[in-house]
């Protein structure tokens, strides 16, 4: 039915983006949390010390707890979780306290809602849709958790590496050669300046996360199309740095996250790397 009714598809594929965003919304506030007390732990007891008192004793993992205000406390009910609607509907304002909600949770989700629309669109009622959008669902908490914490999770970029190398096997994208290499050459290729700028400097100019990153859109895009992926992301990071330095006093000692820039142009190359290729060459 949904094939042979692309408005009803794109609409169905709206809707699931927007309970996806939600979804990433909690990723995005819960798995930096989680990963800070695994490593607070697993240093703990490398060093045989003794429990943090302090820490909280409650686990915490992507379902549980339930989500409650930071304020208040009070719970958030399955109606008030609705993505967009719920935000609309409590007119931005916390049910228990009415503190503000921040607008950053309906963005995500319209955000995600709105690539996913546009990937369904580029691909159709195919294997290839369904293998971008979840592309397109990992590269959006990437970004946000770079952004706010300078931290690309092996959590997601090593899955995604293996999902794009698994898809290869039946070239969904591309074929398993291309994307063993361009695995191997994207991770390597920002090794290789990491190395060199160390080398040079005596700094470390990036995190070891954005290898696996670009490592893991190599996997997807094929080898031929990372020089794409590596020029959109530096010019857009290196005008956005720029930006920030000149417009808002950016201090230029601050390390600026490289992670959102690598995954915008992944996605890009992942929909249009090849009519972009192909215009170049023309």
């Amino acid at each position: 039915m949904l094939q042979a009714s692309p408005p009803l598809f794109y609409t169905t594929v709206g809707i699931l983006g927007l309970v996806v965003g939600s979804f990433l919304n909690v990723v995005i506030y819960r798995l930096p949390v989680m990963l800070d007390r695994q490593w607070s732990q697993q240093c703990r007891e490398h060093l045989e010390l003794e429990p943090d008192s302090t820490a909280e004793p409650s686990a915490v993992n992507l379902v549980r707890p339930a989500s409650r205000c930071p304020e208040c406390g009070h719970r958030i009910r399955a109606l008030e979780n609705i993505p967009v609607l719920s935000y609309l509907v409590l007119k931005g304002r916390c049910a228990g306290c009415s503190t503000p909600i921040s607008l950053r949770y309906p963005t995500i989700e319209l955000v995600t809602a709105g690539l996913s629309v546009i990937t369904a669109v580029h691909f159709g009622y195919t294997f290839q849709a369904a293998g971008a959008l979840l592309f397109t669902w990992a590269l959006i908490p990437l970004c946000l958790i770079d952004y706010d914490h300078q931290l690309l999770p092996d959590s997601i970029t090593l899955p995604l590496l293996w999902i794009g190398l698994t898809l290869s096997l039946w070239a969904v994208f591309v074929d398993s050669h291309n994307s063993i290499f361009g695995a191997i050459a994207g991770y390597l290729s920002l090794w290789l300046v990491f190395q060199l700028f160390k080398l040079a400097t005596g700094k470390e100019g990036m995190g070891f996360g954005d290898f696996k990153l670009l490592g893991a859109i190599g996997a997807w895009t094929g080898w031929q199309l990372l020089p794409i992926v590596i020029l959109f992301s530096s010019m857009v990071g290196a005008v956005t740095g720029i930006l920030l330095v000149l417009l808002k006093g950016h201090d230029r000692s601050q390390p600026l996250p490289f992670g959102p820039f690598l995954a915008a142009a992944g996605w890009i190359t992942l929909l249009w790397g090849q009519d972009i290729l192909a215009l170049y060459l023309q």
